[in-house]
């Protein structure tokens, strides 16, 4: 028995002695030997796993447009346009062989974008998108169709709200502006040159651009997401696909976007879509006055000491300010207490007091500071241009 255990363990020796040898002077014979012989070994090896989580954060923004992009609409115009008349017609020889061909009409049409932004079928866009069209429709991006009416505009900031009668909408969800910053992502969504709707990227390069001269109440977030022709009323989103603007101008010399790209801020786009829905146009304050910026020429003309605040250069006759004794000349420096840095915000902080209300007005008068109290009247509507 002693002699059977001698052998066994000789032989394992030897065994172990010689697979070290192979393994470490022929490895390439053991692979093979695995290859060709070890196929249950081989079998129970765990193979690699496809990544099935998508691509890295911050490297697609596909869940922010996937939930915008359904609340985002094409909105077709058409507006029937009187041919211009031929002058022969006139004559009673020409009308009688030709007929009566002065009334003929031609349709034009136009193409834009908008943001569903209630389910109850509201739908917000630009105003010189649906400005005197006679026909408005809708296109969502699942393909249904609705007429459009009307619900009110507001020109001084170029927004206006459509409705339509369709069920189970898809709304934006509001973001909030004071927790942007120039460099966040920003996401612009709508049909630009009516080939369907579209998604571009950049970034927040400015936020409270103004004196543009682009609308009467400025405030826009400049952006460099591609925004051309077709875009406008479209919605500007954040990286969660909440809506922080309405997209509505582009600076650009060949029409086209040059990178520089600007939107309506969604807390100028709440309050005047609240006060649509609910008067059918927006109610500002108004005291009747022609304001300027103090530029460092002005200053030095009328020997100025302050920079800060707004020249009056003109005052209605008859207007609130004109009853309170505001004169040409002088520097308006706080409305209520809140002091004014410049024309845009003596009209923003003016246009936000409630009609019939008593305001009191800080100015300065040949360097000499009194207070008067104005009655707010009601800002006129703006008239459109002929010409336009």
């Amino acid at each position: 028995m002693r002699r059977f255990w001698l052998l066994f363990a000789q032989s394992v020796t030897v065994g172990l002695a010689l697979w070290f040898i192979v393994a470490t002077l022929r490895p390439e014979w053991l692979a093979s030997g695995t290859r060709q012989g070890g196929a249950q070994v081989a079998s129970s090896i765990v193979p690699m796993q496809e990544s099935t989580s998508g691509p890295p954060a911050h490297s697609s923004y596909r869940e922010a447009a996937g939930r915008a992009m359904p609340a985002v609409v094409n909105i077709y115009t058409s507006k029937n346009v009187r041919q211009q008349g031929n002058p022969y017609m006139e004559d009673p020889f020409f009308r009688r062989f030709f007929g009566d061909r002065q009334k003929e009409q031609e349709k034009q049409v136009s193409l834009g974008s908008g943001v569903i932004v209630s389910p109850d079928g509201f739908v917000l866009t630009n105003n010189h998108v649906v400005e005197a069209a006679d026909e408005i429709e809708i296109a969502l991006s699942d393909g249904r169709t609705a007429p459009a009416k009307l619900v009110g505009t507001d020109p001084e900031t170029d927004l206006a709200v459509v409705k339509i009668d369709l069920k189970s909408l898809p709304a934006i969800t509001l973001g909030s502006l004071d927790q942007a910053r120039v460099g966040d992502v920003v996401l612009a969504i709508g049909n630009p040159f009516g080939v369907g709707q579209t998604v571009t990227m950049g970034i927040v390069s400015a936020l409270g651009r103004n004196h543009l001269g682009i609308n009467t109440f400025e405030n826009f977030i400049q952006t460099d997401a591609a925004i051309n022709p077709g875009n406008s009323g479209g919605a500007l989103i954040d990286a969660n696909g909440n809506l922080l603007g309405i997209n509505t101008a582009i600076y650009s010399r060949s029409g086209g976007s040059l990178g520089i790209g600007f939107a309506i801020p969604v807390t100028t786009v709440k309050t005047v879509m609240e006060s649509i829905i609910k008067n059918g146009q927006v109610i500002r304050g108004w005291i009747g006055v022609e304001p300027q910026d103090i530029t460092p020429e002005l200053a030095e003309s009328f020997g100025l000491a302050k920079r800060s605040g707004t020249i009056i250069a003109g005052v209605l006759k008859g207007g609130p300010a004109d009853r309170a004794g505001m004169r040409p000349g002088d520097i308006l420096i706080a409305v209520d207490g809140k002091k004014l840095g410049n024309t845009t915000e003596m009209l923003n902080s003016i246009a936000q007091l409630k009609p019939g209300d008593r305001a009191r007005l800080s100015i300065l008068r040949r360097e000499v500071e009194s207070t008067l109290d104005v009655v707010v009247g009601t800002r006129p509507r703006k008239k459109p241009d002929p010409s336009e």
